[in-house]
């Protein structure tokens, strides 16, 4: 099992800039895909991004194509999630999510079901 622990939310104002990270122990490899989901009051929880452990290539929701970009940090076993020109839709708890179980394709990593652990969240707020 893999301990998530997420930091960097906050309130920001629409067009804003936030960057979200998240810890992994005993280490981001102990994972071999990392997403980020988040979920606002009333909706279901929904995927952000996603990318490998080890790779370069993040794979996005629509909804936040061109703005969040997903990164890695190994050495510091940390995963990051820049998000530029945030707005009002982006109001949500942020949740990092790790999967170790089996190996998934591309085409499932931004499926929830594909993740073994998860955070405990961190909320971001954009006011208008």
């Amino acid at each position: 099992q893999v301990h998530l622990v997420e930091s960097g939310g906050g309130s920001v104002e629409t067009g804003g800039s936030l960057v979200l990270s998240c810890a992994a122990s005993p280490s981001l490899r102990s994972s071999n895909r990392m997403g980020w989901f988040r979920q606002a009051p009333g909706k279901q929880r929904e995927a952000v991004a996603a990318m490998m452990i080890g790779g370069t290539t993040g794979y996005y929701a629509d909804s936040v194509r061109c703005r969040f970009t997903i990164s890695q940090d190994n050495a510091k076993n940390l995963l990051y999630l820049q998000m530029n020109d945030l707005n009002s839709e982006d109001n949500a708890m942020y949740y990092c999510s790790g999967g170790w179980r089996g190996w998934v394709p591309p085409s499932k990593l931004l499926r929830a079901d594909s993740y073994n652990d998860w955070g405990q969240g961190t909320q971001v707020t954009v006011a208008s």
